[in-house]
């Protein structure tokens, strides 16, 4: 486990080239530029002719542009952040009954956290492999934000609200209404069964793999790079393990089988039909379950070239917020007051 003070150390050798960041960073996914701001255009003409002419009407006030800030590799960070947030709060649940703690939601700068609403601590006693696994990933989950943390210091937001709720208003019976897991009268509790639990976690996994290699070619700084690279590999396994647990208990039963399919036909829906792009895998069937063609295993969510997709800020948080239409994206699903980021533009899923 890497030690959060020896990071900062690391760290903080890279903030002399903070200051040539670029202004403007054309994300992976999607072709969309992330721009710095924007302007206005106004012109006034002038001639000779001194005779008068009848005043023109007044033209109407223009209404400024409003403009976003260039995007940071703080802002990448801390993106990652409020979805580690999420992670860590509902393995901690699962596995301890409680979440991090008061000091691990605060801001850098002390503000308090959110709140957490639901979660539970699922008995493993059934299944103690599939509590051991969990085990482990929660205390990757939580050692994600401490390193994060400690890499953003003071720019480190606090955790947003976030639900992890079981019940009749929780997202996760929401989540697997608008999947078809379930019907509208019935709820999903992921904390019920070692089985519930994995399709809970096999909800999380999948974004968080694409989310962080959708953010990669945002980051400047290389040693920021590489420490997401390395999240991005923890969150592969995390996933890779879930999907083939998954996988051998739905040769006995399975529905199983089917809820995964259905809950990736969903995640896609959600998230669009962005044009293919094989090089960086980027494509509108970016979500698969555990079965492909054939009926044969499809353990690991790949394109033709075997490549892991990527998802963009905007296709992340419709997924998270449950929310793939309308104008106001700004929060819902599992986070009902939207993620916390400094920039606008992160902070509404617009990138």
């Amino acid at each position: 486990m890497i030690d959060p003070r020896k990071a900062i150390e690391i760290l903080a050798a890279a903030d002399a080239r903070r200051a040539a960041r670029r202004g403007f960073l054309k994300a992976a996914g999607g072709g969309v530029v992330l721009l710095g701001g924007a302007s206005l255009l106004s012109a006034c003409g002038e001639d000779n002719d001194f005779t008068p002419a009848p005043a023109p009407a007044p033209a109407p006030s223009p209404t400024p542009t409003p403009t976003s800030a260039a995007v940071t590799d703080n802002d990448v960070l801390n993106l990652a952040l409020n979805l580690e947030y999420l992670e860590a709060q509902f393995y901690l649940y699962a596995v301890n009954g409680t979440g991090l703690s008061e000091a691990m939601i605060a801001s850098g700068s002390g503000a308090a956290g959110g709140t957490v609403t639901g979660g539970a601590r699922v008995d493993f006693t059934g299944d103690p492999v599939v509590g051991a696994y969990a085990r482990e990933i929660a205390a990757d989950e939580a050692a994600h934000v401490a390193f994060l943390r400690a890499a953003l210091g003071s720019a480190a937001v606090a955790m947003p609200n976030i639900n992890i709720d079981g019940g009749a208003n929780g997202a996760f019976t929401a989540a697997a209404r608008a999947a078809g897991v379930i019907g509208g009268n019935e709820t999903f509790n992921p904390y019920s069964s070692p089985e519930n639990f994995l399709l809970g976690a096999f909800i999380f996994e999948d974004v968080g793999v694409t989310a962080y290699k959708g953010a990669a070619p945002l980051l400047t700084n290389k040693t920021y790079l590489e420490a997401a690279a390395g999240i991005l590999a923890a969150e592969a396994y995390h996933a890779g393990i879930v999907r083939t647990v998954l996988y051998a208990k739905g040769m006995a039963a399975s529905s199983l089988i089917t809820a995964t399919t259905k809950i990736s036909d969903a995640r896609d829906l959600l998230d669009g039909t962005p044009a293919n792009d094989d090089v960086r895998g980027i494509g509108s069937d970016d979500d698969q379950g555990l079965v492909g063609s054939g009926n044969a295993a499809n353990l690991v969510p790949a394109n033709v070239n075997g490549l892991a997709y990527s998802r963009n800020s905007q296709q992340v948080h419709n997924i998270v917020y449950l929310n793939a239409t309308g104008a106001n994206r700004t929060g819902g699903g599992f986070f009902p007051n939207g993620t916390n980021n400094p920039n606008a533009t992160l902070r509404v899923g617009l990138s």
